[in-house]
């Protein structure tokens, strides 16, 4: 330990890596002479030392986390209750995360970061009612938010979009939590994090972007295309998909027509079962 002078006293601080605390000691004047001590200011000449020893105060800090001052501010996005919950029991297990908000769906997303103003904010991209990828470009344009997509979707069009969106962060949710954890972190730091399968994904397609596959039929569909699947297969009429998504009635109706006609479906349970096979709408989950 090294020691240092300050105008009132002299300390050290010795940092353990392995408790992950910090110990100071001061060493402090019993008292103080006046008006002859140098560098005191005249408030302080009442002071009169009597001895000159010295006292040696020591105190344990308790956990001194080194990459973080502040807490990193969170808005957890997800139209399932229970992984909402999931998450934020894990962030608020953690000492530098808080969660400050919830949504269900992009729309109400896009409310609260407006009012939080969050550092971070984890976006689900299969969620009723406005495009995550909408949300996404609104918050990147209007805030200094940075956005995690929290998907189960690794498809390259997806990723390509959610990154043209200004995403900072891709991560699938079976990411383990450790690694989400460090993940978002490294997106706090300003740094982009991809989870390593989408790497891999997006390393094979740009090597070999067709090379002895088939090409799967989802990847035909436009990404409108699966925004107005995703939204028949939840039920929605072709006139609420298109108050949904902010476009005519007769742009729906071509998009229907269209990837119904790439994927050979003839009715709508042949749609809703589709998508959930191309996982553009997540399985009902039972209770």
């Amino acid at each position: 330990m090294k020691w240092k002078s300050s105008a009132l006293f002299d300390f050290c601080a010795d940092f353990s890596p392995k408790t992950r605390s910090m110990r100071v000691q001061l060493r402090v004047p019993l008292c103080w002479q006046s008006p002859d001590y140098p560098g005191f200011p005249e408030s302080s000449r009442h002071f009169v030392r009597v001895r000159e020893d010295l006292s040696m105060l020591t105190t344990k800090a308790g956990p001194f986390h080194t990459e973080f001052a502040e807490p990193i501010r969170c808005v957890i996005v997800d139209d399932h209750e229970m992984l909402r919950y999931g998450v934020r029991r894990l962030l608020e297990d953690a000492p530098d995360f808080t969660v400050v908000g919830e949504a269900g769906d992009a729309a109400e997303a896009l409310k609260l970061v407006l009012e939080h103003r969050p550092d971070l904010v984890l976006l689900d991209i299969s969620m009723p009612g406005m495009s995550s990828f909408e949300a996404g470009r609104l918050i990147e344009e209007h805030t200094g938010t940075r956005i995690v997509y929290l998907t189960m979707h690794e498809d390259r069009e997806y990723v390509q979009q959610a990154l043209r969106s200004g995403a900072s962060g891709y991560l699938l949710k079976d990411t383990p939590a450790p690694l989400l954890l460090r993940a978002l972190r490294e997106v706090h730091r300003g740094e982009r994090s991809l989870s390593p399968q989408v790497q891999t994904r997006l390393r094979d397609d740009a090597i070999q972007p067709n090379q002895g596959r088939v090409p799967l039929r989802r990847s035909n569909l436009t990404l409108r295309e699966r925004e107005v699947m995703k939204l028949l297969a939840e039920g929605l009429t072709v006139k609420q998909a298109a108050a949904a998504l902010g476009v005519s009635v007769k742009t729906v109706d071509a998009h229907k027509f269209n990837l119904m006609r790439k994927l050979d479906i003839h009715n709508k349970a042949q749609l809703v079962t589709v998508a959930i096979q191309k996982k553009i709408l997540p399985l009902p989950i039972t209770m």
